[in-house]
């Protein structure tokens, strides 16, 4: 029969394996991605919503500076939209830049008088695309929306 280890040996046995398992660092690394990847996540998700809606904010003001000329040599109201969604769209409604569906026009002083001013104002719903408006939600109780991207141009009429 064989003797049972005697604590003593146990002991010694623990802190053997226990000294060895402190002198390397095999769980540091995981343990410090854990920590670091939420904050990497949100600013990946902050640049690249930035970016969407830095893109639709160009989109949206070049559409309505596209609009206002077509309105300042005195043409109509169905020129100035095709005008506007030409300048975001490569085929409309099939091949947009941007939901034509979430773009409201709103046209002031079409075919007035020449020398008065002609305007037009776009605005649009941006949508997020990855969850940092739920995140921003979160942490602002509630209060933050998607936001609505506006442009308004005027030129004299000809």
């Amino acid at each position: 029969m064989e003797a049972l280890p005697t604590a003593g040996k146990r002991r010694s046995r623990l802190a053997r394996i226990a000294g060895r398992l402190r002198k390397t660092e095999a769980g540091q690394a995981l343990v410090e991605f854990t920590l670091i990847l939420p904050i990497f996540l949100l600013l990946l998700f902050a640049i690249v919503d930035f970016g969407r809606g830095f893109y639709t904010w160009l989109l949206v003001t070049n559409a309505a500076r596209e609009g206002a000329r077509v309105a300042a040599v005195q043409s109509d109201g169905a020129a100035i939209d095709a005008r506007i969604y030409d300048s975001f769209c490569d085929n409309y409604p099939s091949s947009c830049g941007l939901d034509p569906a979430k773009l409201s026009i709103t046209k002031t002083n079409v075919q007035g008088s020449r020398g008065s001013s002609v305007a037009i104002d776009l605005s649009y719903n941006f949508q997020f695309a990855t969850p940092i408006g739920g995140i921003l939600n979160i942490v602002s109780g509630g209060n933050l929306t998607a936001p609505t991207i506006t442009a308004h141009t005027s030129m004299r009429l000809e």
